[in-house]
Order: structure tokens, then sequence, then C-alpha cells
């Protein structure tokens, strides 16, 4: 059995011993990525980079995005009055190209920084793990869950790129000005419910999205359909109060599909424990609340990734696709605050990249004795860090945990006006 239907079959029973045999989206997104054996994240089947991958990061596209936060860093570590003892813990590694440049550079330009480093990194996938682990073996670095980092234990920074939009996310429906959860049953289950109206029970007359055709040559299932019923747990009805979105106005029209990412903000809770002087520092693609909820967006963000294809479709390419949904930035602030999290700032990566140091990158590239092709190469990597439409304009937001007045009066580099 190959792992698509390894992991079809473990849903399917998921689902058939769940009360009213159905799942949340959150509960079927979780499985699809980070199944122990089969999930896409959990098995081989990630594809990070370029040629015939599925998506690929700010790191693949050089040492300068890693060496650039490594200046911020190092100022970060200043700022705390340069401890004998600094941790950086990156959340979600990926392959690790980014945890090598920013050691690489390290090692290289602050020698005494290096000396106090403690890198640390948190990593769910056992298929990166094992990469980042023979990439970075000429480093000290250690890998652990954050459950397993005791409750005050880092004085740092907790970093991430690109991983709370991989993050399970709640799917929701608006009816008669209602929220209402969007579950995940097996086609046979969906085929058997009756159109009852009493509580847990789901329609039958559920809507389903309108879903993209599946890539050329991509493994699909039509296993899994939706259902609408009540919300799961009260914590996504009160989501919104937390940032702000009111959907019983008028402008949310009957049909208003969205998410919420309640993973979010338990992950975000965990990481403000576990600090107890230094920063958060989250890189991803998203929107502030007023934006993500955006009456006109009215069938939220989820995306899937399959071969640098992307499409609506959540349902096809079981475990071999990635499934995310932009993050709330908001969110991410407003909660941050009840767990003792300051908002530093929030910018685009763009200009947090040329605050620190980016722009002189690109005016020394006229200045290099290189090839005319690497030279191409390496302005045209530079640039796509900056473009505003793509990697450019992801989030930037860094907070804070633990600092007194005089360090919190000190700018961080990456947050000021840029060169």
């Amino acid at each position: 059995m190959d792992s698509n239907a390894a992991l079809c079959t473990a849903i399917a029973h998921r689902i058939a011993a769940s009360p009213k045999r159905r799942i949340t989206f959150a509960e079927y997104m979780d499985m699809v990525l980070y199944h122990p054996e089969h999930g896409y994240y959990s098995s081989n089947a990630v594809k990070i980079g370029f040629k015939g991958s599925d998506f690929f990061t700010s790191s693949n596209l050089g040492a300068d995005f890693g060496e650039l936060l490594a200046e911020q860093f190092v100022q970060m570590w200043e700022i705390l009055g340069r401890p004998t003892s600094f941790s950086l813990v990156e959340m979600g590694a990926g392959q690790g190209l980014l945890a090598l440049h920013i050691l690489n550079y390290h090692q290289q330009h602050h020698p005494d920084f290096f000396a106090a480093l403690e890198y640390v990194i948190v990593e769910k996938s056992p298929a990166l793990k094992q990469e980042q682990q023979q990439r970075l073996q000429q480093f000290p670095v250690r890998w652990c869950s954050l459950e397993e980092i005791p409750s005050n234990a880092i004085t740092g920074c907790f970093f991430s790129n690109e991983l709370v939009d991989a993050l399970p996310v709640h799917q929701f429906v608006l009816e008669k000005g209602e929220l209402r959860e969007i579950y995940v049953t097996t086609r046979g289950d969906k085929e058997d419910e009756t159109d009852e109206t009493d509580e847990g029970v789901i329609s039958s007359s559920a809507p389903l999205l309108p879903r993209s055709p599946a890539p050329p040559n991509s493994p699909s299932s039509p296993l899994f359909v939706e259902l609408i019923g009540e919300p799961s747990t009260p914590q996504l009805v009160e989501y919104f109060n937390i940032v702000g979105i009111d959907l019983t106005q008028s402008s949310y029209a009957d049909g208003y599909r969205s998410e919420i990412n309640l993973a979010a903000v338990d992950w975000l809770s965990i990481v403000a424990d576990r600090l107890q002087q230094g920063y958060v520092l989250t890189i991803d693609y998203g929107y502030p609340a007023s934006r993500y909820y955006n009456p006109r967006r009215s069938q939220g963000t989820l995306q899937c990734y399959y071969q640098h294809r992307y499409h609506d479709n959540p349902y096809i390419n079981i475990g071999h696709q990635d499934i995310t949904a932009h993050v709330d930035f908001t969110a991410l602030e407003q909660w941050g605050k009840r767990c003792g999290l300051e908002k530093v700032g929030f910018t685009q990566q763009g200009v947090f990249l040329m605050a620190l140091g980016l722009g002189s990158r690109i005016a020394a590239l006229s200045h290099q004795e290189i090839p005319i092709s690497q030279l191409l190469q390496r302005r045209s990597a530079l640039h796509q860090l900056l473009d505003p439409t793509g990697l450019g304009g992801f989030g930037v937001l860094i907070q804070s945990k633990g600092l007194n007045e005089k360090e919190k009066s000190q700018a961080l580099k990456g947050l000021t006006v840029g060169e």
C-alpha cells in the first residue's frame, strides 16, 4: 500500500472512530501534514527548493537571507548585555539551510557571539530532522521539542520562517449570520446523513468549495467530503473577539468562508512560557485581521502546493502536497499580549532586510569580478527577497519578553529605516 492509500485509510479510521463520524478540518489537515508515518512533512514527500519541488523559501535563494538575520541576532545579544549564553531556537528548520547560513556567518564574522551561542532546532518532521542533522553535523546544534524546553529557560530568540502558515487550521462558514464549522467525513457517511437541525447533526446540504482540477500526474482520492456543523469549541467564536472582527455585520454575506488558526495561538503560548528574556521573531505570509477577514475575501486563504503549482483542493494529492493558510498577525500580536509578549514592531520582509543591509549587498554587486551569469543569478536572488508581491511582502513580527526599560529603548536595526 503506497503512502497515499495508507494515509487515506488512517484518516478514514479516525473518522469512523470519532463522534458523529466526522473530524474537524484542523484534525484532517494535521493528519495529512504530520501523520507520524505517512504525513507530507513526516515522510520523504516534502520537496523544498526549485527543481521538481513543491515550494521554495528565502533560504533557497542563497546565504544572504540567513546572514542578514544573523546580524539582527547579534544586535539582540548586544542589547541584552552580551550574556555568556544566548539561545537561538529555530522552529521548523526545513532542510537546515537557514541554520547553516546563520551558523557559518556567526562563526566567521562574530566569533564572540558564536562562542556564547546555543543553537536549538525544534522540528516535527523526522525526515527533515535527519536532513538537518546531516547538513549541520559540524556545528553543536541541539534538537528537541518545545515541550522539552523548561519554562523560563531561554535567554535569546525564538524564530521561525514560514512555520505558522503550515499549522492546522479550522475552517468555518457563515450561515444566517452564525459561525458554523466545516468538518470532514467519508463519502459514504455524507450520503447517509439526514437533514436534521438539532445540536450536533449536520445538514446534508452543506456547501462544498469549487475545487481545482488535480495537476497532471497527481495522486487523488474522492474519499473525503465536507459537512457543516456547530463549532467544535467556543474558542472559534472567542477568537474574533481577540482580533476585533464582528462577523455579524451585514457586509459578511451568507456562505462567507475562511480559516481560524487556533494552533498558532497555542504555539505562541508555549513559546512565551519558555522565553525568560529576549525576543520572538516570526516571518511568514499573512495579513492583519482587518485584511484577512475582509468581507470581499469570501473564500479564505487556504492553498495547496504540488510541484510548484497551487490550487484550492486539499482532498487530492493526500500526503503528497503542502497545505497552508495565511497568518493572522493580529491574532499573534493580541494573544502575545495575554502571554506577556510585547510587540516590538511589524514590517515587511523587504523593508526588514533593507534595514539590515541588503541594499548595500545589491550595490556591491557592480564591483564584484564574477562571471556575468553568476552576477545575474545573484542579483535576481537578492531582488526576489525584496519583491513586495512575493517574499519581500512577507510579514515580520518581533515581540519581546523580560526586557528592562533600557533594553526596550534600543531600536532593533531591522525595524529602522532601510539603507
